[in-house]
């Protein structure tokens, strides 16, 4: 980092972006964007973050002018809460609870049960689980609300996605690797312990702050956003 940074630099910075674990963790692939270590704690070069995100969000740019889809997933404790609300865009489907697998891999199934969810929702809005006794009738609220725990942020997902962004692919390694695996684009935001090889935009950044996976999932999604 220079001595005069740029203001996503400086915010970043105030949000405690920069600090990675202890040199100890360090993965070897994140070498060249560790700025030093200090008291044993490696701190990451919040340029070479800056420069990550903005490769990341003109991927994103061009996905969303085409009028492709994304997944986010966000489902670390810090960051679930604001999932919904960071993916508040057509173009953006999301997971904060837990990544089913097979959610890339086996999309045909998981396009399944996300199409059952829409039409029991669509049922249950219409009042046609009056005509069901109480007891079937609650059972079927009971479907939709486990459904919706981990279908309902991909309700508007009607085929593969063109990327992922993922927050922590070491603790989402099965999402990373079913993108991988499908040719998908992943995008992840990932600490220094993480092993970043094979990710198409790996961005750096203390993955324990919630205001640094807020600031940085807010610039990739700037140009999809609703207004």
């Amino acid at each position: 980092m220079t001595e005069k940074n740029s203001k996503m630099v400086e915010e970043m910075f105030a949000l405690g972006a920069h600090y990675g674990y202890s040199k100890s963790k360090r993965h070897p692939s994140v070498k060249e964007l560790i700025y030093g270590t200090k008291n044993g704690q490696d701190i990451i070069d919040l340029e070479k973050t800056e420069e990550a995100i903005n490769k990341a969000k003109e991927r994103l740019k061009e996905i969303f002018s085409k009028g492709g889809h994304i997944i986010f997933v966000g489902n670390k404790a810090e960051i679930k809460d604001l999932t919904p609300e960071l993916a508040k865009c057509d173009k953006i489907s999301y997971v904060n609870n837990r990544w089913i697998g097979g959610t890339l891999t086996n999309f045909t199934e998981i396009k399944k049960r996300i199409l059952k969810l829409k039409k029991m929702m669509e049922d249950s809005e219409k009042g046609e689980f009056a005509k069901f006794t109480k007891k079937e009738a609650l059972k079927m609220e009971k479907e939709i609300l486990k459904l919706q725990k981990y279908y309902f942020g991909l309700l508007e997902l009607n085929k593969k996605p063109d990327a992922i962004v993922v927050v922590d692919p070491k603790d989402e390694a099965i999402a990373a690797e079913e993108a991988k695996k499908m040719g998908v684009d992943l995008i992840a935001i990932a600490n220094s312990d993480t092993d970043i090889e094979g990710i198409n935009y790996p961005i750096l950044a203390n993955d324990r702050s919630r205001g640094t996976i807020e600031f940085i999932v807010k610039e990739l999604f700037s140009e999809c956003n609703k207004k």
